[in-house]
């Protein structure tokens, strides 16, 4: 095979803007432990168009990596345990491969970048070599045009095709994670899931990589899951949000639905928590209290014990899903009954 068969193999793949690439339908994933069982991922259901990203947000311990890892079949059993649900990526149930058949869609079809680029890479190999590693598991190629592609998806990331030799501990941490993008977008896959992908960088390192990640997938037209608890970046690099909360998606919608029409208390709560630029004088409003114990979910509402709003109706029975435009969903009993209403609450 060529190098230039090879490079138009990479790129040749994209699926037409507007086709449903990622679809997770009815999620549950529990960790099963010998004294309680951590209800992780609760019913969460959402799709990803080609050429879209989604931004996945919520406090630490809300369910979003423990739902990336479900969507890339990759929950550590045991103890987790996917309950129910499907997860539909470019046509493959990945829920029902086996292992062989799950490492050639990983790396093709589906990508992750994970939070820590440190533990992600391999310290006792060069940087090139890794990323000719993912060529050669999904092309038939020699080591030489795997390794000649890494050298160009290293440049593609805005590093030196000359450091394809060097090692891990050779690099920054933002250029480690430019690495690790370099590995998980060498064989163009359809959809990519960034995992806090910023979280351990620098700011002006992070403004770097999420603009290099944009431009990326508008050339490739690579959908994006980005999962964050940064509104900031989400507001940069999003079309839709879906906000989480206790493993559950509470708000669901374009950018401009979640942003400029806040609808569940828990996204209003996200929002006054961040400073105001333009008011610096501005108190910080906390959401009071700790996220709900995933061990034991309140039978009505779980965002209820901490919900300024909330009423005996919110803590007597869980919410039903309900969308209030054709983009716009919201779980939340005041949107149930038009009857119903929450003093204070829009």
């Amino acid at each position: 095979m060529s190098n230039e068969s090879l490079t138009k193999s990479m790129t040749g793949g994209a699926a037409e803007t507007g086709e449903n690439v990622l679809e997770v339908k009815n999620l549950v994933v529990h960790y099963v432990l010998k004294k309680e069982t951590v209800e992780a991922v609760n019913d969460v259901s959402f799709t990803l168009k080609s050429g879209r990203s989604l931004g996945l947000v919520g406090e630490t311990g809300a369910g979003k990596t423990t739902t990336a890892l479900a969507i890339m079949n990759l929950v550590p059993n045991p103890p987790g345990v996917i309950k129910s649900g499907t997860v539909n990526v470019c046509g493959h149930e990945m829920l029902k491969l086996k292992p062989i058949e799950l490492a050639k869609i990983r790396g093709a079809d589906i990508s992750m970048i994970f939070q820590d680029p440190m533990t992600s890479l391999n310290p006792v190999m060069t940087v090139g070599n890794q990323i000719a590693e993912s060529v050669k598991l999904h092309e038939d190629c020699s080591h030489s045009q795997a390794f000649d592609r890494a050298v160009e998806m290293l440049e593609l990331v805005g590093i030196p095709g000359a450091r394809a030799s060097e090692y891990p501990h050779e690099f920054s941490g933002g250029m480690q994670q430019r690495v690790v993008i370099a590995i998980a977008l060498a064989c163009n896959p359809r959809v990519l899931i960034a995992d806090e992908p910023t979280t351990a960088l620098d700011v002006t390192i992070q403004a770097q990589v999420l603009g290099m990640m944009s431009e990326l997938k508008t050339k490739m037209n690579t959908a994006l899951l980005m999962i964050t608890h940064d509104l900031g970046v989400v507001a940069k690099m999003c079309d839709e949000v879906a906000v989480m909360y206790a493993g559950r998606i509470v708000e669901k919608g374009t950018l401009e639905d979640v942003f400029n029409n806040t609808m569940h208390p828990y996204t209003e709560g996200l929002f006054n928590s961040l400073p105001k630029i333009d008011n610096r004088d501005t108190e910080l409003k906390p959401i009071p209290g700790l996220m709900a114990d995933p061990t034991k979910l309140p039978v009505g509402c779980s965002f209820a014990p901490r919900c300024s709003y909330a009423t005996d109706a919110c803590r007597a029975r869980r919410p039903e899903d309900r969308y209030v435009s054709d983009t716009h969903m919201v779980v939340c009993t005041a949107y149930e009954d038009p009857a119903f209403h929450i003093e204070g609450w829009q």
